[in-house]
């Protein structure tokens, strides 16, 4: 039953990939700029926690209409019925963003939304004093602002779906577990491929690797505040959960290595992947790109290089550059290659053009990813 409108958030140029993560879970959905739109019901919000890779949080909308006035926003929010949707204490802050609207202001605007909400609540449950307590669980309201249209939603996640929960250290630029993912899911790797990140820092992108790999749940290992909100109930996550274990492989056999300068970083990267239970599957070692060999074929290398962008650091990175592009250069026969960086004279420091470049933001960093993918297909695929 599609009973609510469902909106996953996504960070800019992802749009496509988390529609197509929602297509898997066997929803429709529509796409806009920095979110994708889709119907369900309360299993469909469970479900798109626990599952989606590359969405930054799952919200639902619990209403959409013009607000020109602050009174129109105030009546507009009164009409919702809050009591479906609230406990009598529920603790509900009020966020707010404002684009090319007539309300500009956003302090206003979610003062305006939250004294309607208080409003409601107290009708619903016919409270007689001038305040609400607030004393239990969190329900965060967003009204967002976009050419006079007000958008009300419930965020249904909590922290945002990066945090996966394995993440027990970090280094000083760590790359968010989304955009990580992201970045695996654009390339052609399969779980019988060999896959390597010269670059691993933390480990994020081996470990999001692995759990593509054995198809498990990005959420899997962390809490969402709507586990709590009782009219989705304990045993829709319940339900939700198992699937998540039903569809895990375990047994499927990987073969991931991460690699990086910092024997530090390779310490913190073998916490994480022990903490997301993967220690015993991904390789971590201390190795500069420019030692490295293989004597495998049809693998992929996805890196996330030091940019340069710091003064004094420029020289260093474009030297790095100019190695990796020779120390890859024996094995771009069968190796796809994938490189996201800010600097815009990566080609030529690597010493090749690119087969294709992706424009991403990696915070709010414009970066590109570099393609170069592998001359020869895999036997099996010549078949």
């Amino acid at each position: 039953m599609s009973k609510y409108t469902i909106i996953a958030t996504a960070a800019m140029g992802l749009e496509a990939l988390v529609a197509q993560e929602v297509r898997n879970l066997g929803y429709e959905c529509q796409v806009d700029n920095g979110k994708v739109i889709f119907k369900g019901d309360e299993l469909a919000i469970a479900r798109a926690n626990l599952w989606l890779r590359t969405a930054d949080r799952i919200k639902i909308q619990v209403a959409q209409f013009k607000a020109y006035t602050f009174e129109e926003l105030f009546q507009g929010v009164k009409k919702i019925a809050w009591g479906d949707f609230l406990p009598k204490d529920a603790e509900f802050p009020v966020i707010g963003k404002s684009v090319k609207s007539k309300l500009a202001s956003v302090p206003d605007c979610q003062s305006i939304v939250k004294k309607a909400v208080v409003e409601k609540l107290k009708e619903h449950y016919r409270i007689s004093t001038s305040w609400l307590e607030e004393t239990g669980d969190l329900y965060r309201i967003e009204v967002a602002l976009l050419k006079d249209v007000a958008t009300i939603t419930l965020d249904a996640s909590g922290a945002g779906l990066h945090k996966r929960g394995y993440r027990t250290d970090q280094g000083e630029a760590p790359l968010k577990e989304t955009l990580a993912a992201a970045l695996i899911m654009l390339t052609n790797w399969t779980a019988d491929k060999p896959f390597v990140d010269p670059f691993c820092g933390s480990g994020t992108i081996p470990i999001e690797a692995a759990l593509i790999g054995q198809n498990i749940a990005p959420g899997f290992n962390r809490d969402f505040v709507s586990e709590k909100w009782n009219w989705i109930g304990s045993d829709v996550w319940d339900k939700a959960r198992e699937e998540v274990e039903d569809r895990a492989n375990y047994d499927q056999p990987l073969d991931i290595s991460g690699h990086d300068i910092d024997h530090r970083m390779i310490n913190i990267a073998k916490e994480n992947a022990f903490e997301a239970g993967l220690g015993e599957i991904i390789s971590f070692k201390q190795m500069q790109v420019v030692d490295f060999t293989t004597n495998k074929q049809f693998g992929v290398i996805v890196g996330n290089p030091p940019y340069g962008e710091r003064l004094g650091e420029k020289k260093q990175v474009e030297e790095m550059y100019k190695q990796m592009g020779q120390a890859f250069q024996p094995y771009e026969d069968t190796w796809s290659i994938y490189m996201l960086t800010s600097h815009e004279g990566f080609e030529e420091l690597y010493g090749r053009q690119a087969t294709k470049k992706r424009k991403l933001f990696n915070g709010f960093i414009r970066t590109d990813l570099y393609q170069y993918w592998a001359k020869q297909k895999p036997k099996r695929l010549n078949k």
